[in-house]
């Protein structure tokens, strides 16, 4: 692991070079890594759109998957603490996250590869990702883009699209992470524009299908961007769409609500092929410390939440990505 300004300044020096490497940093920003030509390397496995370091690999589907699920209790605590935040006018829109623990007779490496998900990376003994949810990607012609994701229902329940599309407080959380998504990318870029709202993504997973609502900013990264690649990643983090907004009060607000760090998880991760990046948001995500499994899952909190139905929606997000 090294330190995000080693990170940030190696990614500086080696995409005007148009080297090859994958990267990662963590949460609060503290840890990374960034690995050289990293389609050579196994130490750890990984997937972007187009990349993979390894081959897919169905896997049974009679092995233990057994989620602990935090008592409702427990998540009320910590869903008053940003209920109460956002009633003082703290955040506008809070992601509020809890951790699962799991018993799973899967290994860490099987999941990875049966995955079905876009975006993919483990390093042993440690975690997986298996993530559906973009960061950012950068173009040939210095076009960003990023692509959040608000808003889930059960595929299965009659006029799914409909009833999550028509949603209040859905819609409003959407709206609020467009927002902050196209303020972020016009600190490093000009002609943001929303270029797709809310289209429908559906997501097949270990209980079921999902339907999640996403959208599409862009925006155009000035001459010699590359030279600076490091320092537009970073001006972007925490991700709008696993932080909240106003993103600094936000912080704080999760911090005192969740009471540890989240490390990797809704960090973010990404590959840069000498020429264009793609990188992803690290969520769906287990976790392994002191010899137990964790499942880290969470859901977007507005002052006009209902808390059984985020508690609902956490739980929900506890899946394996494969059928």
């Amino acid at each position: 692991m090294k330190s995000v300004e080693e990170i940030k300044n190696r990614i500086n020096e080696l995409a005007p070079m148009h080297r090859s490497f994958l990267f990662a940093f963590d949460y609060e920003m503290k840890n990374g890594f960034l690995i050289e030509d990293p389609l050579c390397q196994t130490d750890l496995l990984w997937r972007v759109p187009g990349y993979s370091n390894f081959q897919s690999q169905p896997v049974a589907h009679h092995l233990l998957f057994k989620p602990q699920y935090t008592d409702y209790a427990t998540y009320r605590r910590k869903f008053d603490i940003i209920h109460q935040g956002l009633m003082h006018g703290d955040s506008f829109l809070t992601n509020l996250t809890i951790k699962t623990p799991i018993e799973c007779d899967y290994s860490f490496t099987e999941i990875i590869k049966a995955s079905n998900s876009p975006y993919a990376l483990m390093i042993a003994d440690r975690l997986v990702c298996f993530s559906p949810e973009t960061f950012v990607k950068i173009n040939k012609e210095g076009v960003i883009s990023s692509y959040p994701m608000k808003g889930t229902i059960d595929a299965t329940l009659p006029n799914a699209q409909e009833i999550i599309l028509s949603d209040y407080k859905e819609s409003a959380e959407h709206y609020t992470i467009v927002d902050l998504i196209r303020s972020d990318l016009s600190r490093v870029s000009t002609q943001v524009n929303v270029s797709r709202l809310r289209y429908i993504d559906q997501l097949n997973t270990s209980k079921g299908s999902i339907l999640q609502v996403s959208s599409e900013i862009r925006g155009q990264l000035p001459a010699g961007y590359l030279s600076k690649l490091g320092n537009i990643i970073m001006e972007l983090l925490p991700a709008g769409s696993i932080s909240g907004a106003p993103k600094p009060m936000t912080v704080d607000l999760i911090r005192r609500a969740e009471g540890e760090d989240r490390g990797f998880y809704c960090g973010v991760f990404g590959y840069f092929n000498g020429y264009e990046l793609d990188s992803a948001v690290m969520i769906r995500y287990i976790e392994k410390q002191d010899g137990k499994l964790y499942f880290r899952s969470g859901s977007g909190i507005t002052i006009n939440s209902d808390c059984e139905f985020e508690y609902n929606e956490v739980n929900q997000k506890v899946y394996l990505p494969f059928i």
